[in-house]
């Protein structure tokens, strides 16, 4: 069984913070080791900061991979001009190259599905387009993951996704793919690149 750390929980919540807040906890700890501890107690302070200093190193690397504002705006630009077909091909080819078996399904509320490591997750990537996400297209993949009782589903969009969508994809566990996460997904997709070769 695979491990999955706690959305709220405390090195959870420093994963997503700046790298730099991590080791700044650690050497507090430190700190406070060194001026409350006996001497030879100070070594526990600094084993307890042991994997904050761990939590720092993973958080740095994560950002110093992700995308640039830049990078984001421009990729989004360049998906919202390929049709569909192109824009679902950018995205079976990135699944696939993370791994995943990909198989394009006829289904109201999904596109793709994803299988990989005995895990099954449907993705929902036709109105990527649209300029405003409701629940609607939501409740849509919702429904469509419940008939395939898949164990994920996530609504790919280019667009704002209104407060009350937001609110029912994490009461549902659904997840939302939008300009960052696709810049990350598709950083090396040829099929992308080779369709804006085209159209340039």
């Amino acid at each position: 069984m695979k491990f999955r750390m706690a959305e709220n929980s405390l090195f959870a919540i420093l994963l997503r913070s700046r790298w730099w807040v991590s080791f700044l906890v650690a050497g507090a700890i430190v700190l406070l080791a060194g001026l409350l501890l006996p001497a030879q107690f100070v070594v526990y302070g600094v084993i307890v900061a042991g994997p904050f200093i761990v939590i720092g190193f993973i958080a740095a690397s994560r950002q110093l991979r992700a995308p640039s504002a830049a990078r984001i705006s421009a990729t989004v630009e360049r998906l919202a001009e390929l049709d569909r077909e192109a824009f679902t091909g950018a995205l079976e080819a990135a699944f696939q190259e993370d791994g995943h078996a990909v198989r394009r399904i006829d289904s109201q509320g999904a596109d793709l599905e994803l299988s990989k490591a005995g895990r099954q997750v449907l993705i929902a990537c036709r109105r990527w387009k649209a300029s405003r996400t409701g629940v609607e297209p939501l409740r849509e993949l919702q429904a469509a993951r419940e008939a395939k009782d898949a164990q994920g589903a996530t609504y790919v969009t280019l667009g704002e996704v209104t407060d009350t969508a937001r609110a029912y994809a994490a009461q549902n566990g659904l997840a939302l793919m939008q300009g960052p996460e696709l810049a990350v997904l598709l950083r090396r997709s040829p099929v992308l690149h080779q369709t804006l070769s085209r159209r340039a």
